[in-house]
């Protein structure tokens, strides 16, 4: 598939982090936490559980607003945007994959996967094209006229991951992706997303524990309570 060319191009970082800090109460889940994502980039956050991987990447998605520090995409201020435009950035130029699907129960699955292309003002029958090829690229477009909940889990990410990279983000967030999944299907899956950063010269932002899910990334970036590991006590390769 091929990418628009309208956005695709940028001097600045896709993604920049500057002392990001984040307090829920008296527990900081991120501790000045700087960061730099380009394009082309394939990062990989990894630490144990409650290590501030997800608070981090929820953080340079926008979804959560630190307590210090800023984000930045493409030079704009996330935390300056108003709600709209924060929505819209993650409609149009995000793919969000988490640990499980997400999707609407109510849609079926080639529904889900138009849905944002539809949104950002897409026709239904090249929406639906678009949405047909990707399920085809994950083995589920027999899938199409289901819904969430006729299909199992695995089928559920997979459907989840095709609505994720249909709109042909700037930057694919991806908690945990492949939770769901059997060894095979998992491995279709990164192998895919790691595809489409080298294919497009999007980014990957991908979230896990799993130092062989991590392996599929040419970066990683480790964190413990909060804070970046330097690299001589084991970051990235």
């Amino acid at each position: 598939m091929e990418s628009s060319p309208s956005h695709k191009q940028s001097g600045t970082p896709l993604l920049r982090s500057e002392q990001l800090r984040v307090t829920y109460g008296l527990t900081r889940a991120l501790d000045g936490v700087d960061l730099t994502v380009e394009r082309g980039d394939s990062i990989a956050i990894i630490g144990s559980s409650g290590s501030g991987k997800s608070t981090l990447l929820h953080c340079l998605s926008g979804l959560v607003a630190p307590s210090e520090g800023r984000a930045w995409f493409t030079g704009r201020d996330l935390n300056t945007m108003s709600d709209a435009e924060r929505s819209a950035l993650r409609r149009q130029r995000f793919g969000f994959v988490f640990q499980f699907g997400h999707l609407v129960p109510e849609l079926t699955a080639l529904e889900n996967v138009s849905l944002n292309l539809r949104l950002n003002g897409v026709g239904r029958g090249p929406a639906e094209e678009t949405a047909r090829s990707w399920l085809r690229d994950l083995g589920v477009e027999e899938l199409a006229r289901r819904r969430p909940g006729e299909m199992s889990g695995g089928q559920q990410q997979r459907v989840a991951v095709a609505r994720a990279l249909a709109p042909e983000p700037d930057v694919i967030f991806a908690d945990e992706p492949t939770g769901a999944l059997d060894t095979a299907n998992g491995e279709l899956v990164l192998d895919l997303l790691v595809q489409q950063v080298r294919n497009r010269r999007c980014a990957l932002v991908l979230v896990t524990h799993d130092d062989k899910i991590a392996a599929y990334a040419e970066r990683e970036v480790v964190l413990r309570d909060g804070r970046v590991v330097p690299p001589a006590t084991g970051a990235p390769r």
